[in-house]
């Protein structure tokens, strides 16, 4: 399945730090930088994401010649891209994080850029899709004629899903669904006369629907989920959110956009669809934004930098969205053994995929004492990924998975028969969106404590 995504591209960089202490000469934090690292944003962004997923992307935009450019084309290394001149320097955005939370943005090279010209290559890299994403981040592209000729025409045939800008271009008609945010949406309706109400955001985006020629207008609310308006609906529809913590949204409105082109070009309703994309915008908040992207680090001389993947959600996202049954599991697995291969395999037959969610290294002793764990968390994982009932690994530094939990969102949990699920605290957590906790067969006398006695007695 091929899926385009057509817009502005830029080039994001990520600075994490620490900051304990007050600048001197300024009532500012000073930040003790560990680690940055280069990402694609804008459409870049999208289809970085389409691409975790696991499907076939095609990037239609225009690049620049500077080095920003070359820095971004590194980070599109996975993507099919199809690209112009774009006859500007590369937008660079610069965030400043500092224990995880955002302090400042530098923009370089932001300003308003000429309509850049569209190439017959990439007029011709639009025929073939499933699916059409246009990420308008206000640099002009969306302005081509020749390009919005191209989407009119395509309209009719495949879904396109238009997530606008306050400085691009009006969506071509007929699109399957325009996706604005809050602040996006008032933004659009402020010269309409008489403009509609500010606090329904129902009326306001079956408005924007018909200013627009959309055949539906879905309005992002953060925290507060969507509302989505269509022409084949007789009232709009409210969608919650999961409610998730979140110290930074940078990116949700991209997943939306992502998670919406690939259900629609699987054939899935739209209403369906939205709930699920509302859905993937807040695990992917969740698991950390746009900080849990993959994507090589550039390390600060002097400093470590940690990286914590999002592979795991990134595979039950995928497994989700073809129908399939995400289970997963959790403990400390610590001397791996029969028991917990045996428990392992009978998991993984309940289900399309399995992930382990594993109690890292300080998590492990602060539960079972100082002596604890045995095998560090490293080769844990090794030898947990060696088991061919087991699809992914999440480490996590909590007394309790509950955190893991919120990022996965699995149909079933999965305990061993020694547990009355009934009584487990994950319980009423998992059945909130609809999953089930199971139990699979204990093993007696299988157990790590028993093994390690056992090699005790060996020495």
């Amino acid at each position: 399945m091929n899926i385009v995504v057509v817009g502005d591209i830029l080039l994001d960089v990520d600075v994490d730090g620490m900051a304990t202490r007050l600048c001197p000469d300024a009532p500012v934090p000073v930040v003790d930088v560990s680690g940055a690292r280069d990402r694609a944003g804008g459409a870049g962004l999208v289809a970085t994401m389409l691409v975790e997923d696991g499907h076939h992307v095609v990037l239609v935009t225009v690049l620049g010649s500077d080095e920003a450019a070359t820095r971004l084309g590194k980070q599109l290394a996975n993507v099919t891209v199809v690209a112009g001149p774009s006859g500007a320097p590369t937008p660079v955005k610069t965030r400043v994080r500092a224990d995880g939370h955002p302090i400042v943005r530098f923009d370089e090279g932001c300003q308003q850029a000429p309509v850049p010209a569209v190439t017959p290559a990439m007029l011709r890299a639009l025929d073939g899709a499933a699916a059409i994403v246009v990420a308008d981040y206000g640099r002009g592209l969306t302005t081509n004629p020749s390009l919005r000729t191209a989407l009119a025409r395509l309209a009719d045939r495949i879904p396109i899903i238009w997530d606008p800008h306050p400085a691009g271009a009006a969506p071509v008609e007929n699109v399957a669904v325009v996706t604005p945010n809050w602040a996006e949406a008032r933004a659009a309706a402020t010269f309409l006369s008489p403009a509609p109400s500010a606090d329904s955001p129902g009326g306001l985006a079956r408005t924007l629907m018909s200013l627009w020629r959309s055949n539906a207008v879905l309005v992002t609310q953060g925290e507060h989920g969507a509302t989505l308006a269509r022409l084949t609906g007789p009232t709009p529809l409210h969608i919650a959110a999961p409610e998730t913590r979140v110290a930074d949204p940078c990116g949700a409105g991209d997943r939306l956009a992502a998670s919406l082109a690939a259900h629609l070009a699987a054939g899935h309703d739209l209403t369906e669809s939205a709930r699920v994309a509302v859905r993937d915008a807040a695990s992917f908040l969740a698991g950390g934004g746009v900080r849990a992207l993959k994507g090589p680090p550039r390390p600060v001389p002097g400093h470590s930098t940690v990286l914590r993947g999002n592979d795991a959600a990134a595979l039950a996202r995928r497994v989700r969205r073809t129908g399939g049954t995400v289970v997963a599991t959790g403990g400390c697995f610590d001397l791996l053994h029969a028991g917990h291969a045996r428990s392992l395999a009978a998991a993984r037959a309940l289900g399309d995929c399995l992930i382990v969610c594993l109690n890292s290294d300080s998590s492990v002793r602060r539960i079972k004492g100082a002596s604890r764990p045995i095998i560090n968390q490293l080769d844990r994982v090794e030898l947990l990924l060696a088991l061919g009932c087991v699809d992914a690994v999440l480490v996590f530094d909590e007394d309790t998975p509950e955190k893991c939990l919120n990022l996965l969102r699995p149909d079933i949990w999965v305990k061993g028969g020694d547990y009355d699920v009934r009584q487990l605290p994950e319980t009423p957590l998992v059945e909130s969106w609809g999953g089930r906790c199971l139990t699979v067969p204990y093993q007696p006398a299988r157990s790590t404590t028993h093994l390690a006695d056992a090699l005790a007695r060996v020495g």
